[in-house]
């Protein structure tokens, strides 16, 4: 997967603004610099489907980070409507259970055949990263984050999901257990000296480069950045620097 595709192509920015008027001038002004945008449930709740519209029409492909989690049948509709969208990637969440992925990736799959279209990647939601071991512990999970990732996304690849989405911290132990294949979607990115904020599993763009990520998800970086598209270019320079081309 590395060897396929640049630095800047694995740089997904998080479009986590309240509205496509807020989001619009952000994505003309980044078209052509960021390939991937991933909308997420506040944007998504705010403008629908027309955001996804606005995107294509600049050029770029979408990551819709809705994280379905349903009973199998609802999930899947959703998930085949997310296809007549057109979005590059999708996600559920590995909780909600192996026969809700499996129906998600098998209405993914039909819906894609027949639009004559490519099937857009599906990924599981191991455990969000804003939550740390104490959370785990209220919850009645017994595992420590690491085992409990590793666990879900365990999961999801038997489910047949083409990847997970994970934070940095757990990506050197999903590819050395998981192999090659199964595609890594890490958020929580920051730069160096980044304060740190609701999302706690944290890591720089080199960091999770080298522990196996495929993409990297970045929103407040580049969104509060003085000067987006800077930002932006470091990342990628940053990115360039490891040496992943």
């Amino acid at each position: 997967m590395k060897d396929a595709m640049t630095a800047r192509e694995r740089l997904i920015l998080a479009l986590d603004l309240p509205s496509w008027q807020a989001a619009e001038g952000m994505v003309e002004r980044l078209r052509g610099r960021i390939h991937v945008f991933k909308v997420g449930l506040q944007l998504f709740t705010a403008d629908g489907p027309r955001v996804i519209a606005g995107i294509h029409e600049r050029g770029g492909r979408v990551f819709l980070d809705l994280k379905f989690h349903d009973i199998p049948q609802t999930v899947a509709a959703a998930a085949a409507k997310a296809v007549d969208w057109g979005v590059f990637m999708l996600d559920v969440h590995v909780s909600g259970g192996s026969e809700m992925m499996r129906a998600a990736a098998e209405a993914v799959a039909e819906k894609a055949k027949s639009l004559g279209i490519e099937r857009p990647r599906l990924l599981g939601v191991t455990v969000l990263t804003s939550l740390a071991q104490a959370d785990l512990q209220t919850l009645g999970i017994g595992r420590v984050v690491e085992e409990q990732v590793l666990f879900l996304a365990g999961q999801a690849k038997d489910a047949g999901l083409d990847g997970v989405v994970a934070s940095p911290k757990e990506a050197e132990v999903i590819r050395r257990n998981l192999g090659p294949g199964l595609l890594l979607v890490t958020p929580g990115i920051r730069a160096v000296a980044a304060e740190i904020d609701d999302q706690r599993r944290i890591a720089t763009a080199r960091d999770a480069l080298q522990a196996g990520a495929d993409y990297i998800v970045v929103g407040r970086p580049i969104l509060r950045a003085p000067d987006p598209v800077a930002a932006v270019e470091q990342l990628v320079a940053e990115m360039e620097s490891f040496n992943v081309q």
